[in-house]
């Protein structure tokens, strides 16, 4: 293996706020960030084609799709870490390709000659074709930033179609224009314009995918509801189970029934416990630690086996004494970890995970209490005529809405203290992990209504959307910037990313994100999106306040 720089400023604490070239911030080497641009460029390459055909009225088969998702979804930050795990992905990606190209021959259909589509995959060039094909292929900065601004809405795109679509929701129209977004960021000679068009109407099926994904939990798990959730432990053995993937939980928790096993979740699987056909299951004891971030400490002192469904995964030091009892699955990968496959009905075998439950200790207690949560768009539609008589009193001022990420740097502890500063008479709506800077302090409620009202995971960012639009329609608004409303939002990887498209294409402005503007985003492109949508990053918490609230 020939030394070889990686480039990656895909996630918010990239280096230097430019990007890694040595080794990513998230641990990822630069083999990995090699293999994974290979695997995106066979990818766009399948996406190209397969858009052409469609075009051309020639019907592609489902697994297509279904694999461009998978590819997209394990290139996200701190997904897959697994080099052999990529390069399979990469081998089947090419047979694929091969099978497309064969089908465009038999129907006449002329394929464009880019490299992407050109390229026979040939193992012995791998290693070269993974070198041409990173981030700086592209030397135009705007053009690059337009492209890559699309490939991450596309990320954070296909992780919420994934988890739909394992619950058995599909949409083809979502599908149908992934396939052309790739077809339009693989031309070489795509102009700005048409790539800020696409940069758009991806975040119009940024919505579609969020509303499918939110279907598709709602339909087999009910709605999520007003829930207080135990951060203590229990006196049994435990797994802990972290990600996003609600199917996988549920199918532990079946199989962990009467086995002695309490369940735990961890991260972003705490939403987990809104879903009344969830928290049915008694042993779902409640939710371990904190964000992602904290995991090598938090795992260390749970002391039963762990899980990871989806991304944020923090490489454990060699001398971890957890690092044996971690498994991953879908599109989740560490090397040395167990990977646990689906059949073909989907379902998933965690006995060998329950066994090692059963030999281990009950977690470590860190901390005690509860936290509550479970405010998605219907409970927030059951409290509507509290809420609105509170804004129409004026007991409720403001509506902050701070969705996201969290992370490790310190510069995150101003989501922390903007929140402790925020005045009485407003309320802070969150969802995804950003909330663990603040979902735990004491910041009360006004008139029976908590302060900080938790959606759930990233994705259920749609809720607020859903709420917004409500609010607008009960009070006459004309355009939903005149609500009391205030969007501050913090970012980490491609599904924030995809949320921060959606939320432009319902024509949210006035958008702050932090705690740094995103190092993909060129100056030019970020010219663009400040003029168009008033977007902009954080100050001080003092100045922001004054912004927001006023």
């Amino acid at each position: 293996m020939t030394e070889n720089k990686m480039f990656c400023f895909q996630c918010q604490e990239t280096a230097k706020g430019t990007g890694c070239t040595i080794q990513g911030v998230c641990g990822k080497k630069a083999d990995t960030s090699r293999w994974q641009d290979l695997l995106l460029s066979v990818t766009r390459g399948l996406g190209t084609i397969a858009n052409v055909l469609r075009n051309a009225n020639v019907t592609t088969d489902m697994k297509v799709g279904d694999y461009i998702v998978d590819s997209l979804f394990v290139t996200i930050t701190n997904a897959n870490f697994d080099d052999q795990a990529i390069l399979n992905k990469v081998d089947i990606g090419i047979a694929l390709k091969k099978d497309l190209i064969a089908l465009a021959a038999t129907n006449n259909v002329t394929l464009p000659d880019w490299q992407e589509v050109k390229w026979g995959g040939e193992k012995a060039d791998y290693e070269a074709e993974g070198n041409r094909e990173s981030i700086l292929r592209i030397e135009n900065e705007d053009i690059r930033s337009l492209k890559e601004l699309t490939i991450l809405g596309l990320k954070g795109m296909a992780a919420y179609y994934e988890h739909a679509a394992r619950l058995g929701k599909r949409n083809e129209e979502i599908i149908a224009f992934i396939e052309k977004a790739l077809f339009t960021i693989t031309n070489p000679n795509a102009d700005m314009n048409t790539l800020l068009n696409v940069v758009l109407e991806t975040g119009k099926f940024g919505v579609d995918v969020m509303a499918l994904l939110d279907g598709a939990n709602t339909a087999a798990y009910g709605n999520p509801e007003l829930t207080k959730v135990n951060i203590g432990v229990g006196n049994r053995p435990g797994i802990l189970i972290s990600g996003h993937d609600l199917h996988d939980i549920e199918q532990l928790l079946k199989q962990t029934e009467g086995t002695g096993i309490d369940i735990y979740t961890h991260g972003e699987m705490l939403p987990a416990h809104y879903y009344p056909q969830l928290k049915k299951y008694k042993h779902l004891v409640g939710n371990y630690g904190n964000a992602w971030w904290k995991q090598k400490e938090e795992f260390a002192t749970f002391n039963g086996p762990i899980v990871f469904t989806t991304n944020c995964i923090v490489p454990p030091a060699p001398t971890a004494n957890y690092a044996q009892r971690v498994y991953t699955t879908n599109a989740a990968g560490f090397p040395g970890w167990k990977h646990i496959k689906a059949d073909t009905n989907g379902h998933k075998d965690f006995s060998e995970v329950i066994e090692q439950a059963k030999t281990c200790q009950p977690p470590t207690a860190i901390e005690q209490g509860e936290i509550i949560g479970g405010f998605a768009h219907a409970q927030v539609f059951a409290l509507a005529d509290q809420v609105v008589d509170a804004v129409k009193s004026g007991a409720i001022r403001k509506f902050i809405v701070m969705s996201g990420c969290d992370g490790r740097m310190k510069s995150r502890n101003y989501y922390a203290e903007f929140a402790q500063a925020l005045p009485k008479d407003t309320v802070i709506l969150t969802s995804g992990c950003a909330k663990f800077k603040y979902n735990k302090l004491n910041l009360g409620d006004i008139n029976g209504i908590p302060r900080v009202l938790d959606a759930g995971q990233c994705n259920d960012s749609y809720s607020w959307a859903v709420v917004a639009l409500k609010l607008k329609e009960i009070f006459g608004a004309n355009d939903i910037n005149e609500l009391p409303i205030e969007f501050n939002i913090a970012w980490y990887e491609q599904k924030a990313v995809i949320v921060l498209l959606a939320l432009l294409h319902l024509g949210i402005k006035n958008i702050h994100i932090g705690p740094t503007l995103p190092a993909f985003v060129s100056p030019n492109v970020l010219k663009v999106l400040v003029d168009s949508f008033g977007l902009g990053g954080i100050t001080t918490v003092e100045e922001d306040l004054k912004k927001m609230v006023g």
